[in-house]
C-alpha cells in the first residue's frame, strides 16, 4: 500500500467512525430532548468562541446549516454571540452557562458508553493521541 492508498483508507474510516458515532449520539441526544447537530455546535465552541463559519469547518458542514442550528441555541440561550474583533459582521460564538450545562450532561451520561467501546478496542490513550495528532497533521496540511 503506498501513502495515497493509506490516506483514502484512513479517510474512509474516520467517516465510517464518525457515522457510527453520529448515530449512537443521535439516540443520546433525544433522550435529553436535544439533537445531535445541537451536540456538536455546544461541543465545537466549548473550548473556544468561534464564528459560524469556523464552526462549520470544524464541523464539516456548510454555513447555512450550522446557522440554523446556532439561530435555535441562542434563542434557547444556549450560545450566545460576542462581538469578533478580527471581523465585526461575523460574531463569535460561546456557551451560555445553560449551554454548557446541557453539554456538561450529555457528555457525562455519554462517557460510561464511550468507556466501554475504547475497552472493548483495547485502544490506550496514548494511541489515541498518536491517532488525533496524524488527525491534525492531516488536517493542518490541507489547510497549508
Amino acid at each position: 500500500m503506498d501513502e495515497v492508498t493509506g490516506y483514502r483508507l484512513l479517510i474512509a474510516d474516520v467517516y465510517e467512525l464518525a457515522g457510527l458515532s453520529r448515530r449512537i449520539s443521535e439516540r443520546e441526544a433525544a433522550a435529553h430532548d436535544t439533537t445531535v447537530a445541537r451536540w456538536h455546535v455546544l461541543s465545537a465552541v466549548s473550548e473556544e468562541a468561534l464564528t459560524v463559519p469556523a464552526i462549520g469547518r470544524r464541523l464539516g458542514l456548510v454555513r447555512q446549516a450550522v446557522q440554523r442550528v446556532v439561530d435555535d441555541l441562542v434563542e434557547a440561550g444556549q450560545l450566545r454571540a460576542e462581538p469578533n474583533p478580527a471581523h465585526r459582521r461575523s460574531p463569535l460564538f460561546a456557551c451560555t452557562p445553560e449551554g454548557a450545562e446541557v453539554l456538561d450532561r450529555l457528555w457525562a451520561e455519554s462517557e460510561p458508553a464511550r468507556r466501554e467501546t475504547v475497552a472493548a478496542a483495547g485502544v490506550t490513550v496514548g494511541e489515541l493521541r498518536e491517532a488525533r495528532a496524524v488527525l491534525r497533521r492531516l488536517i493542518d496540511a490541507h489547510e497549508g
